[in-house]
């Protein structure tokens, strides 16, 4: 079997238990099921399992990483010249979609009510931080200061969490809770690009 087809099947299966943990966890809760109920519903074994994920907290939380697409295709597919703001506007569009946002919200909320499963989504958000800040770096090459992509990704990256913490009104499709003041996640994400390209 060729590499990537491998590798695509390995992230396959540790989505697959991911989902199935996430599924027992909203229906549930955390304490509700063990990682046999995970098994037995992703339709894998103990130790497919165990060759994925440390606990379910570790696979609940994994769930959020499933649905994020790979950046590094997101980025080829985009002119070399792009500007590199704009290159991380298509990402974030492409990458953070309503629904992974609103999967990691229901994630934050549920380490809120379970603190065992806390550090774990905080090592996923920290893990997809990296990766597509890694990516970001690569497509900037030498055209701009070492010190602007770390920059640039943490103000983006700080203001995508504010929208997931309720600190920015942002309201997601699918959300009930609407206020009137709440602007949709689109719009979100122009009025913040449009403050890193005019200076805040």
């Amino acid at each position: 079997m060729d590499r990537g087809l491998r590798d695509l099947k390995r992230e396959a299966t540790g989505q697959t238990l991911a989902v199935a943990a996430f599924e027992l966890t909203r229906e549930r809760g955390l304490f509700g099921f063990v990682t046999a109920d995970v098994v037995d519903r992703a339709g894998y074994s103990r130790r497919t399992f165990a060759n994925h994920f440390s606990c379910k907290e570790e696979a609940v939380a994994s769930v959020a990483f499933g649905r994020v697409d790979d950046v590094s295709e997101i980025l080829t597919s985009l002119p070399a010249d792009l500007p590199l703001l704009d290159a991380l506007l298509a990402v974030m569009r492409e990458q953070f979609t309503e629904d992974t946002l609103l999967t990691m919200r229901e994630l934050m909320t549920m380490a809120r009510q379970y603190p065992t499963l806390e550090p774990y989504v905080l090592g996923v958000q920290q893990r997809m931080r990296h990766t597509a800040q890694e990516l970001l770096g690569s497509v900037a090459g030498e055209r701009y200061p070492s010190i602007y992509v770390p920059l640039l990704f943490g103000a983006v990256y700080g203001a995508v969490m504010a929208a997931l913490e309720g600190t920015l009104d942002v309201h997601l499709s699918g959300e009930s809770d609407l206020s009137s003041a709440a602007m949709d996640y689109s719009s979100f994400l122009d009025l913040t690009f449009d403050y890193l390209r005019n200076g805040l």
